[in-house]
């Protein structure tokens, strides 16, 4: 892994993360680094459900292909979306307890 990868992965985090926290309506009180967390983690997610939908299983390392970017864009974000989601159902209740 490169500097490159590893900065193409925080602006790719960076990306994913802020728009998943325009789709969530509310205020999601994080910064800037737990958004590009949030991006990160949710892209993972987003792989592993579009692997799953796609190929029916978690694909193997060297299977991208350019023509998988967009949908994989799209995913990374419901995953962000969906992280978003859980972590403030999570948080809620730690709140309200």
């Amino acid at each position: 892994m490169t500097i490159g990868d590893v900065l193409g992965w925080i602006v790719a985090g960076l990306i994913v993360g802020g728009i998943a926290r325009l789709l969530v309506p509310g205020r999601q009180p994080i910064g800037c680094m737990m958004t590009i967390v949030l991006g990160i983690v949710g892209a993972v997610v987003g792989g592993v459900l579009y692997n799953l939908i796609a190929h029916g299983r978690i694909a193997q390392g060297g299977e991208f292909a350019i023509g998988d970017a967009w949908p994989g864009w799209l995913f990374a974000i419901l995953g962000g979306v969906l992280v978003l989601w859980v972590v403030e159902a999570t948080a809620g209740r730690r709140r309200r307890q």
